[in-house]
């Protein structure tokens, strides 16, 4: 009965990987209140840093997660107050952006660290993949604010972080399925860094990956 707890927490990088995809799927449901968004916020946040701490059991990184992390979930909780405050949602987003890029730094270490290829390794570039996602999409809310009408489609310039969030999947994919488009000359330059981000990604940790699976296999 005690087992599956067990086999759960062993996979943290799993754990990382559900929690953001599940916050994908109950956005459209519970992002639209601000009780609701604060709480998909909060959660995703304390996923993110349960799971770094998790593969990344060093110092360096649980200061840099904490110091990082308990600022931005604050003002996780500020945002959904008052969703409408361009200072806190500019400060937001510059705190979410290099959280997310650190924690995907730190996964990446993680899945470097060694020749060996564990399971939670597979998951943990699925979950570094969605966290990149996550990180270039609060980079987009800054450059909206800063730069406004920066982003445009058929509703017009101010988009919500979601559809920011869905733009950053599409570019980090490379797909083009999204139909915001980047076009103010700063968000431009931010989404052509995404696309490079994107291509490089598969080149480098897959490839790894599945080279290193490759000669496992053969010994």
């Amino acid at each position: 009965m005690s087992r599956p707890l067990p086999q759960v927490t062993a996979h943290p990088s799993a754990m990382l990987l559900a929690a953001q995809l599940l916050q994908v799927l109950a956005w459209p449901f519970l992002g639209g209140s601000r009780l609701g968004g604060g709480f998909l916020g909060v959660i995703a946040m304390l996923a993110v840093g349960s799971a770094v701490l998790a593969v990344r059991r060093t110092p360096n990184v649980s200061r840099v997660v904490f110091f990082l992390g308990a600022p931005t979930i604050v003002f996780t909780l500020l945002e959904a107050i008052f969703p409408d405050t361009d200072a806190i949602l500019l400060v937001s987003g510059m705190l979410h952006a290099p959280f997310y890029f650190y924690v995907s730094y730190a996964m990446l270490r993680y899945l470097f660290h060694d020749d060996e290829v564990t399971t939670d390794e597979y998951y943990a570039t699925g979950a570094a993949f969605t966290v990149v996602a996550w990180g270039f999409a609060y980079v987009f809310s800054v450059v909206q604010i800063v730069w406004p009408n920066s982003f445009t489609n058929a509703s017009g310039f101010e988009h919500t972080w979601f559809e920011l969030l869905y733009l950053s999947f599409s570019t980090l994919t490379s797909v083009g399925l999204s139909d915001i488009v980047a076009v103010g000359e700063q968000a431009r330059s931010v989404v052509m860094v995404e696309m490079m981000v994107g291509v490089f990604y598969v080149a480098m940790v897959v490839a790894r990956m599945v080279g290193l699976t490759m000669m496992r296999h053969r010994r």
